[in-house]
């Protein structure tokens, strides 16, 4: 008896690394999370092995074989020599196993458009967009760093709010809900308290900035118009990232498809009223994500190492 090959996807992050698997005629999905997949911070090693730990333990017997692992990593695709040794340890640790080793983003992207022709976008603790045509060409857009890119993401949201803070405080912007809503959430005597308070506990934490965000989406559905502005530049700067993709891809549908994912997306109207309208300007239909993007890296395993068997998986994730 020929015994079942088994297949992984690994979505990867700078918080968690979530891995799933399914056999070669996809009859169940198991899955797993672990510690996160941040190399440059825990060490290459240190990531692959931990994942490979994952992977055998995923495995229903011993002598269960691995038809393939599709690895969607942060950073990946970003550093020369970063990428060398990420290639090298993942082939070290899987010897003999087909790997297919990606950007988080494209896990991303496979999931939200169930490996159809298309842009994601993703607005999270970071920004960055990825998109492939027809023809199978890809382009990314943003996501540089959060020091000088990631516009639109909860992380950029997060020093506008510092910003519209202090401005509203000593003049430079007339006051509205949002000053009254940050002096309230870290009970203020002092304006100039916010100073030590953002960097003894926010600055320099990417996550914590991010949070922010939240105040901004609390006084804007209280109708501040600084924080409603935010929202709106925030989608502005994410729909350059589309025009962007679009103009070094050639969709053959008309309209592309455009999804979008991330913790900013949750914010509701505040961003997908301005986000959907720019999208159709430029020719595009938003589409609601289809599979998270776990099950975007099993697709992705599948597509490299069993594609006959695509529509099986994709009937199957469609129940979980």
């Amino acid at each position: 008896m020929i015994s079942l090959k088994y297949f992984f996807g690994i979505d990867g992050g700078g918080t968690k690394t979530a891995i799933c698997a399914t056999s070669s005629d996809a009859a169940k999905i198991v899955s797993e999370i672990t510690s996160n997949a941040a190399w440059r911070e825990r060490g290459i090693d240190a990531v692959i092995w931990n994942i490979k730990d994952v992977i055998y333990s995923l495995l229903p017997c011993e002598d269960a074989q691995i038809g393939g692992i599709a690895m969607g990593l942060p950073c990946f695709g970003e550093s020369t020599d970063g990428d060398r040794e990420l290639t090298k340890a993942a082939h070290t640790a899987f010897p003999g196993i087909p790997l297919y080793l990606t950007n988080d983003v494209e896990v991303g992207w496979a999931g939200a458009l169930g490996l159809s022709p298309g842009i994601n976008v993703v607005a999270g603790t970071g920004a960055i967009a990825y998109g492939k045509d027809e023809q199978g060409k890809t382009a990314r857009c943003g996501g540089w760093s959060e020091f000088f890119g990631d516009e639109g993401s909860c992380f950029w949201m997060g020093r506008k709010v510092m910003k519209l803070f202090s401005k509203q405080s000593d003049g430079r912007m007339a006051k509205d809900r949002l000053y009254d809503i940050v002096r309230k959430e870290f009970s203020l005597q002092s304006d100039f308290d916010f100073i030590d308070l953002m960097y003894n506990k926010y600055i320099g934490h990417r996550d914590t900035v991010a949070s922010l965000q939240l105040l901004a989406k609390k006084a804007a559905l209280e109708g501040s118009p600084s924080a409603k502005s935010l929202y709106v530049v925030a989608a502005d700067e994410l729909l350059l990232c589309v025009n962007a993709i679009r103009n070094r891809l050639q969709f053959n549908e008309q309209p592309f498809k455009v999804s979008c994912t991330g913790g900013l997306f949750k914010c509701g109207n505040l961003i997908l009223d301005s986000f959907n309208d720019g999208v159709e300007e430029i020719g595009g239909v938003l589409h609601t994500a289809k599979f998270e993007p776990l099950y975007g890296a099993l697709l992705l395993a599948f597509e490299h190492f069993n594609n006959p068997k695509i529509p099986i998986l994709v009937a199957k994730l469609e129940t979980v």
